[in-house]
């Protein structure tokens, strides 16, 4: 068993406005410990703004810039070039935000500074949904899932947001969750040392806009993986995969059951769902295993 040690002076301070149970609170809460206090971070609008706090109050002990929903990545680019200028090259900018903000509005931005490769780490807070404003559907949202702008079910997949960063050859690009906090724990310390564009994909399950009780989102991200529909992995330099939990121990149906957002699915459409997962993972294995022979033999 791998024993963690967290901060007992947490840079993500108690009394915050996170819902009750909130998975997103607790990721950014060990994030930010591992990162350390040396941190400016960059948080759009987004749940994780209301987390924070309207300025110039704050539930972070880190100096938190908040810029409009779209510039994220442009802002932790102008404020890494600040602290450059002002010789702090050691203080780490970090941005947090949502999957409507990275994977829709804030996408152009977040694709310009991967090519640029800019020096920071973009935590992406994947609930799935635009949760803040009602949770209507956005490009993270999974196929079937029943949102508040596709009440009978979103007719299209999840964008590939982690295979998109390897593609711009970004010196990082990982996925990780709460429910397997020592992997998330050990991709924030690997983000940490390394120099240039990082994106980190967390999957966080809101309890409200997915359908779960209180203690439900540690469960649902352990269940998410355990199944495929959320495979733990990371690339480097956009050549090396790794799988970071190898194996799929359930189906998705187990996955589903958990949530209100599928409770509409029939059988078939459970069916193809499968069939979707399973192909991804064999997609993935493949380059893992491309991966793996490209550098042996090099």
């Amino acid at each position: 068993m791998i024993k963690l040690e967290v901060c007992e002076n947490p840079i993500l301070c108690s009394g915050h406005a996170a819902c009750p149970g909130c998975v997103e609170a607790l990721s950014v809460r060990h994030v930010l410990a591992t990162i350390g206090a040396n941190a400016v971070a960059v948080v759009p609008p987004s749940c994780m703004a209301i987390i924070a706090g309207p300025q110039p109050l704050s539930s972070l002990r880190i100096p938190v810039y908040q810029p409009s929903l779209e510039s994220g990545a442009a802002a932790a680019t102008g404020l890494r070039r600040a602290l450059d200028a002002q010789g702090k090259r050691d203080a780490h900018v970090v941005v947090f935000a949502g999957d409507g903000g990275t994977y829709d509005i804030g996408f152009q931005c977040l694709s310009s500074a991967a090519e640029r490769n800019e020096n920071f780490i973009y935590v992406c807070l994947d609930n799935e949904g635009y949760m803040n404003t009602g949770a209507q559907k956005s490009s993270s949202t999974p196929h079937f899932a029943r949102t508040g702008s596709t009440p009978a079910g979103k007719t299209s997949r999840k964008k590939n947001l982690t295979e998109i960063m390897a593609a711009h050859g970004v010196p990082y690009a990982a996925t990780a969750t709460i429910g397997f906090l020592p992997d998330l724990v050990a991709k924030v310390e690997k983000a940490k040392r390394m120099h240039g564009t990082r994106v980190l994909t967390l999957l966080v399950p809101c309890l409200d806009g997915w359908g779960l009780p209180d203690d439900g989102g540690l469960r649902a991200s352990r269940f998410a993986v355990e199944t495929g529909a959320f495979p733990l992995y990371e690339v480097e330099d956009g050549t090396r995969y790794r799988l970071n939990h190898a194996s799929k121990s359930r189906p998705v149906s187990d996955y589903l059951a958990l949530q209100r957002r599928y409770a509409h699915m029939q059988p078939e459409a459970i069916a193809v769902l499968q069939a979707e997962i399973d192909q991804g993972w064999a997609r993935l294995q493949a380059r893992v295993d491309e991966s793996s022979f490209a550098h042996e033999a090099a």
